[in-house]
This record gives C-alpha cells, sequence and structure tokens, in this order.
C-alpha cells in the first residue's frame, strides 16, 4: 500500500504547485495592477439578474464603481428603485430598472428583451437564484418548489443570454458571467435539485465560452461556496460559528470582479479556491458524508427555529 499512496502523492505534488500558482497569479498579482477599464474591454451597461441584494446587489456596485452603467433586473419594484437610485448617487453612472418575477416562466421575457433593445450591454451577470428554504429530501419539495428552481435557477440565464449574446457577438465584446455554486463540484445529498441546477450553470457556461469565445465573448463560470447572505441566512447561525470562510457579498464580489476577463472557471475568492482545490482532490463519498452530516445540523435547525 506504501508505494501506491507514494505515487499518488508524486503524481498530485506537481498539480498542486501548479494550481497555488493559479491561484497567485489569479487572486493577488490583479491587486497589483491597475483596475482593467471594463467600458472600452466590454460596453457601457451591465445587466445584472437578481440585484437588489447579496450577490447581484454587490455585483451592481462593484461594476459602477468602475464606470459601468446599470441595468437592474428583479422582482420587487420598490427594491429595484431604491438601489438605482443609490447606485446613481454614489458612483455616478446611469441606471435603469426592469421588475421581472424570473419563476413565472417563459412569458415574462418578451418584456425584458425589449427593454434592453438598442442597449449597448457588454456585461450580463446572472446571478438570479433561488435555494431551498432548509436542506430537505426530494420527495418532500413541493411542485411549486420545484418549478421556481427550475425557472429562475436554469431557465433565466438560457434566456438572458439567449437575449443579449446576438448584440455582444454583433460587437464582438462582451462578457457573461453565470453565478453557479460550490455544490455543482459533487452530488449534494438535501440540495439535489438545486446543486444539480447549479452544476447546469456550470457546463452550460464552459460550453458557451468554447462556442463564443473566438467572436471576442468571455463567458464565466463562477462557483462561490458559503457567503453570507440572504440565501443562506437559514444556516448563518451554524455556518458563522465554525467557518472563517464566509465573506460578506460585497467582499466576496471585489475580488470575483477582478477575476473577470482572466479566468473563466474560477470560485472568484481565494479562500474559495483553496476549498475548491480539496473538494476537486477528496473522494465523493467523503463528500457526501459532510453535506449529510452538514445539511442535517441545518435541517435540525430549521426545525428547532420554527422554520420547518
Amino acid at each position: 500500500a506504501g508505494p501506491v499512496r507514494e505515487e499518488k502523492w508524486n503524481s498530485a505534488g506537481p498539480v498542486l504547485v501548479l494550481r497555488a500558482r493559479s491561484l497567485i497569479r489569479l487572486h493577488f498579482i490583479p491587486k497589483l495592477v491597475s483596475r482593467a477599464d471594463f467600458v472600452k474591454q466590454y460596453g457601457r451597461w451591465a445587466v445584472v439578474t437578481g440585484s437588489t441584494a447579496g450577490i447581484g446587489k454587490a455585483y451592481a456596485e462593484e461594476l459602477a464603481s468602475r464606470g459601468i452603467n446599470i441595468i437592474l433586473i428583479s422582482r420587487s419594484k420598490e427594491k429595484l428603485e431604491a438601489v438605482a437610485k443609490d447606485i446613481a448617487k454614489i458612483y455616478k453612472v446611469e441606471t435603469a430598472v426592469i421588475v421581472a418575477d424570473f419563476s413565472k416562466g417563459r412569458e415574462i421575457y418578451s418584456s425584458v428583451k425589449e427593454a434592453l433593445r438598442d442597449k449597448d450591454i457588454g456585461i450580463l451577470v446572472n446571478n438570479v437564484g433561488v435555494f431551498y428554504t432548509y436542506p430537505e429530501y426530494f420527495t418532500r419539495l413541493s411542485e411549486d418548489k420545484l418549478w421556481e428552481i427550475v425557472n429562475v435557477n436554469i431557465a433565466a440565464a438560457n434566456m438572458m443570454v439567449h437575449i443579449v449574446l446576438p448584440g455582444m457577438v454583433q460587437r464582438k465584446r462582451g462578457a457573461i458571467v453565470n453565478v453557479s455554486s460550490g455544490s455543482c463540484c459533487k452530488p449534494t445529498p438535501q440540495m439535489a435539485v438545486y446543486s444539480a441546477s447549479k452544476a447546469y450553470l456550470d457546463h452550460f457556461s464552459r460550453a458557451l465560452h468554447y462556442e463564443y469565445a473566438s467572436k471576442g465573448i468571455f463567458i464565466q463560470s463562477l462557483i462561490p461556496f458559503f457567503i453570507s447572505t440572504n440565501m443562506t441566512q437559514f444556516g448563518d447561525r451554524i455556518l458563522s460559528n465554525k467557518f472563517f470562510l464566509m465573506p460578506s457579498a460585497k467582499v466576496y464580489v471585489h475580488h470575483a470582479v477582478s477575476t473577470l476577463g482572466i479566468s473563466r472557471r474560477t470560485t472568484g475568492y481565494w479562500i474559495h479556491s483553496i476549498q475548491f482545490l480539496l473538494v476537486q482532490y477528496i473522494p465523493e463519498w467523503l463528500w457526501v458524508w459532510g453535506m449529510q452530516m452538514l445539511n442535517s445540523a441545518l435541517r435540525r435547525d430549521a426545525i428547532s427555529h420554527g422554520i420547518y
């Protein structure tokens, strides 16, 4: 058994060194040079879905800080207008809002397409997503929740790309960020539908990049691990006490934006990149065991706080 373990280490060692070099190149060197001019590189407008809180709002603010005009898309008109007003005031850029409930399916996209007509869309951030209320077994999910995850986590990204990509191809520039999740890495029990929807986004992004990179379009699969947002607040009581690895959305996005145009598949944050590296090398059974333990704990926490 000794020689086998040594052979595995010898084969993994150089890979780990290369990954460490890549981590430094991606997450630390960009901090030492001037910020990329996204307006010149991609275009004057960015579209961000799910943009009234969490990662989406942080992306809108970070891109606006770079001089890009922002189009916010979400389902709450009141929240959209408040965020748009704040961004315009603080960053001195133009803003626009589109009210759209992605859970409604196909019927909403004609109005979204019309609202984006003739806009120089340089960046699209497909951030909108829905999570489980708490980890749950598949048969206990309602049909409404299943359709909501399909419509919001999968269909929305497809349709938004289908709307903005032709203009990017015509202008021969543009960037698309599809926000996946660390749960896409391996099968995640008690979050089967959510993790599968994020695996779809990861594969979708990677395939699109191969199709459109030669046409001047950069497509990124963004794979965050735990971030402190409203979407994951049901687990904050457990996770915040055990993980120092949960950045705020603002901190996370500040790092993630610097990887745009550099890495087409990234966690966006250096600590998450270390987690991603470890997940790639652990056996599937160990990941499943760990996630079963964590998700069971989160379910018990939801029950004890009356969320269940």
